[in-house]
């Protein structure tokens, strides 16, 4: 089984406005609503390939609510875990005019430890050996910043595989537990080393410095260019199909859902980053954080180029 874990998720509200001004009145030419926060968008992803997941998030109030019966009724199993207040909303303005992609995202509320340890212990007696767990996104206020080490290192004493994708100290403390595999962007990563990853040389480079603290498996997605996965015994630079992009928010998750999803298949690395870079490439045409149909996937598959 598949757990992804969102401790800030979001209502996702995409509205389209042409030539959007600052300081000025802009007209919304449509919009979207779908349920956001990146556990919840792997998921979704997960559901699009015709994989299984269960997703495990925090929600409150009306927002909440509202998310748990979108992803009832998109057939994503969601164990909804109560946090006090309101369940933010995340607003992304797009405009296909100036090309721009504009978000506003809200702060959420703030979740205290208990709840955290208790959602946490929920999990711990759930899995089972070989189960892969994604811990993806941003921590809520009041969450500790070692929170994704904490879960890390429960989660694979209770024979878990976990899979990292954040960002900022929360990654950096994560990388401590020596998840499964990590996900960051080359951007992330080389902030993170303190150095500029511009070459599929460096980004190589970076990976394994990580695989040579004990992560098993590093995939570094670099947008456009595709991504890179290091891990003991493989070397796999994967370049991404030229699309017509729509919105590249949810893109990163859309590939953690491929790689949770090859892992449960044992595809091999090859395979692996076929299906991740596709993935990510149908998700990018995609409007709001709407995830791609399989078949849009599978056709993009053959245009992945390996190296």
């Amino acid at each position: 089984m598949i757990y992804t874990v969102t401790l800030n998720p979001a209502l996702d509200k995409t509205v389209y406005v042409d030539d959007f001004e600052l300081d000025s009145v802009n007209r919304v030419r449509t919009h979207r609503e779908d349920p956001g926060g990146k556990g919840i968008n792997v998921s979704k992803v997960i559901r699009a390939l015709g994989g299984d997941s269960r997703a495990l998030a925090l929600l409150g109030g009306a927002t909440g609510a509202h998310i748990q019966e979108m992803l009832a009724e998109a057939g994503v199993d969601c164990w909804a875990f109560e946090v006090v207040g309101e369940t933010r909303t995340n607003t992304k303005i797009v405009d296909e005019v100036r090309h721009t992609n504009t978000d506003v995202n809200e702060p959420g509320p703030t979740v205290g430890r208990q709840t955290l340890d208790d959602m946490l212990a929920v999990l711990s007696d759930t899995v089972e050996e070989g189960d892969v767990v994604v811990l993806s996104g941003s921590l809520p206020k009041g969450a500790p910043a070692d929170t994704y080490r904490t879960w890390t290192l429960a989660l694979k004493e209770a024979g878990a595989k976990v899979f990292v994708d954040a960002d900022g100290e929360a990654f950096t403390l994560a990388l401590e537990a020596a998840p499964s595999l990590v996900k960051p962007n080359e951007i992330e990563l080389g902030a993170m080393l303190g150095r500029k990853l511009d070459t599929d040389e460096k980004v190589v480079e970076a990976a394994r410095e990580l695989v040579a603290q004990g992560i098993e498996r590093v995939v570094v997605s670099r947008g456009g260019d595709g991504a890179a996965l290091v891990d003991d015994g493989a070397v796999v630079l994967a370049r991404s199909p030229k699309v017509k992009v729509g919105s590249t928010v949810g893109c990163g998750d859309s590939v953690v859902a491929a790689l949770a999803l090859a892992n449960q298949r044992g595809l091999s690395p090859q395979d692996t980053m076929i299906l991740a870079t596709a993935t990510g490439s149908a998700n990018a045409m995609m409007t709001g954080t709407q995830p791609a149909p399989a078949q849009l996937v599978v056709e993009l598959q053959p245009q992945v180029e390996l190296a």
